[in-house]
Formats: structure tokens, C-alpha cells, sequence
């Protein structure tokens, strides 16, 4: 039995596609990052590679646990080259600030037809974009603080991903 609002359904598919494909995104990323011979830089967008595939998976499986079969649809065309380091994480921010708002556009949806079910599901990817917006303006501005000596940010990825996260215990 389906208990989420019709009106939710194509958007949230829609929603699938988006995360599958920043995902898939993040590993074009990384690739270039790799091929400079940047390895916490290719491992960072790994990860977020991973973690958007974590997210689109959220999405199937909630469809399902609320009775509506999601569509699996395929990736929208990727970008694979990139002019520099700034380039491609300002690309990465962008996409990070356009998911920001699909959900922001889902939780609207949710609302207007009193889809509690739904508007609650969502409230942990709105939390979830403020820390990856954050995350990539942070990535970004240490890359153009560091200008040409990337290895600075090497190092900065390394000590953040070295860091415990928040609410670990960090003793």
C-alpha cells in the first residue's frame, strides 16, 4: 500500500537520477584528480562518489518501504575534463548547491500535499546538503588560497579526513 502523496513520486525518481548521477560525477572527478598524480584529492571525491551513491539508495529504499516502485532511471551526461583544481571543485559546489535546492523543491512538494511521511524522510538530506555545501566551499577556498601548490591541500584533505567526525568520540 502506498503511503506518500502521488505528487512526490516523479520528483523523488527524478531525485534517484540526480544523486546516481553526482555520484557518478564525483568518480569523473576524481579520475582528473588521480591523473594529476593527486591521491587524497582523487580519494576525497571517491568517497563523495560513494556517499551519493548512498544517498540515491536512501531514496530507492524508502520509495519501496512506502509501497511505490522507483524507477531507475539512467545518468545525465557527465563532464570529464576540467581546466584546473579550482574548476573542478567549483563544478562540484555547484552541483552540491543544485541538489540543495531538488530537495528544497521535494520538501515544498511534501508540504503541499501534507505528505508528512515524506517531509520527514527529507529532513535528513536537508542537513545532510548544508554540511556538503559547506564541506566543497571549504574545499574551494583552500584551493585558491594554497594557488599553485596543491600539495597544501593534499595535506589539508589528508588532516580533514584524519579528523574525527562530528559527535565521534575523539579520545
Amino acid at each position: 500500500m502506498q503511503i506518500i502523496s502521488q505528487a512526490i513520486i516523479e520528483p523523488m525518481n527524478q531525485q534517484i537520477k540526480s544523486e546516481f548521477t553526482a555520484s557518478a560525477q564525483y568518480v569523473a572527478i576524481a579520475v582528473y584528480f588521480d591523473d594529476e598524480g593527486l591521491p587524497d584529492l582523487a580519494g576525497f571525491f571517491y568517497r563523495q562518489a560513494e556517499e551519493e551513491r548512498m544517498h540515491g539508495m536512501k531514496f530507492v529504499r524508502f520509495m519501496l518501504d512506502a509501497g511505490v516502485k522507483p524507477t531507475m532511471p539512467a545518468t545525465a551526461e557527465l563532464r570529464n575534463s576540467f581546466n584546473s583544481a579550482a574548476d573542478a571543485v567549483q563544478y562540484a559546489l555547484e552541483q552540491e548547491v543544485r541538489v540543495t535546492n531538488e530537495i528544497n523543491n521535494l520538501v515544498t512538494i511534501a508540504k503541499e500535499n501534507h505528505d508528512h511521511t515524506s517531509e520527514n524522510f527529507l529532513q535528513w538530506f536537508i542537513n545532510e546538503q548544508v554540511e556538503e555545501v559547506s564541506s566543497m566551499t571549504s574545499l574551494l577556498q583552500t584551493i585558491k588560497h594554497a594557488g599553485a601548490s596543491l600539495l597544501l591541500v593534499e595535506d589539508y584533505v589528508r588532516r580533514v579526513a584524519a579528523a574525527p567526525a562530528e559527535g565521534e568520540a575523539g579520545e
